[in-house]
């Protein structure tokens, strides 16, 4: 089981040193397996997809800062001697790149965010539920149904609650306090890095406008709405998602060994 700085990760076309590294950040409660295989096995990318603290394969109680995701994000390029790599996270995962790439700046070379954006902030109900661990497929139920679009298949949406089932109550928990603590609107201005920012039409987790908001903020970036799509982009347009990732990442000038 592969592993580097303590998170265990899956990986796809590592040995090409001519493609620049690619680490897929899951969002709240999620793992790896968040990330359809079309992305996780994207053809011609040198993708590691990782399983954050607590989350998945990897060890760890989780944490309830953005900040920490991040600094464990930024260990994991670290330990496998990469000198930059380009961070592409859902939701909270996007939020761990964003903040990896405002405070590790020198170690990222480019960023994609899916349904993510400066501020995310959690409802109060959630985050009712989610304190309350016998209340856990409750909150489960609850992210669910928020994260789809109208007309998801029902076998879709229960395959993410399964999945999320799997992580502990309190790491789900912890996730949603650092999620609705984060809001890095003022240092995003000064990200420079090419940004790919990516939202379903229908995403009722985390308002469109808040990536219109960003994109303004950061430039040169690059904002994409997918229609049909929930928060959960990549889940219900995998092959639109994997397109726009692939065409992104083409543009990203890389040096080997740079």
């Amino acid at each position: 089981m592969p592993t580097a700085a303590g998170l265990y990760y899956f990986a796809h076309g590592a040995g090409d040193l001519t493609r620049p590294p690619v680490v897929l950040i899951h969002g709240a409660g999620g793992n790896h397996l968040s990330w359809p295989p079309g992305v996780r096995r994207l053809p011609g990318g040198r993708i590691l997809a990782v399983d954050l603290p607590g989350h998945g394969k990897s060890q760890g109680v989780g944490h309830h800062r953005i900040e920490d995701y991040a600094a464990s994000v930024v260990d994991f390029v670290d330990a496998l001697k990469l000198n930059k790599a380009v961070l592409i996270g859902h939701s909270m995962g996007g939020a761990t790149a964003l903040q990896a790439a405002i405070q590790s700046p020198e170690r990222v070379l480019a960023i994609g965010l899916l349904g993510s954006a400066a501020r995310l902030t959690v409802s109060p109900e959630l985050l009712r539920l989610a304190s309350d661990p016998s209340k856990t497929a409750d909150t489960l139920h609850l992210v669910v149904e928020n994260s789809f679009a109208a007309g998801t298949s029902s076998r879709l949406k229960e395959l993410a609650e399964r999945r999320m089932l799997d992580t502990r109550a309190s790491v789900l928990y912890g996730d949603f306090l650092a999620c609705d603590a984060f809001d890095v609107t003022a240092a995003s201005a000064y990200v420079t890095i090419p940004t790919l920012i990516l939202f379903g039409a229908e995403d009722r987790m985390v308002p469109v406008g808040r990536g219109r908001a960003l994109s303004w903020q950061i430039q040169g970036s690059r904002l994409e709405v997918v229609p049909a799509a929930g928060h959960m982009v990549m889940l219900e347009q995998p092959e639109r998602i994997a397109a726009l990732l692939d065409d992104f990442l083409q543009s990203v000038h890389y040096l080997p060994g740079i």
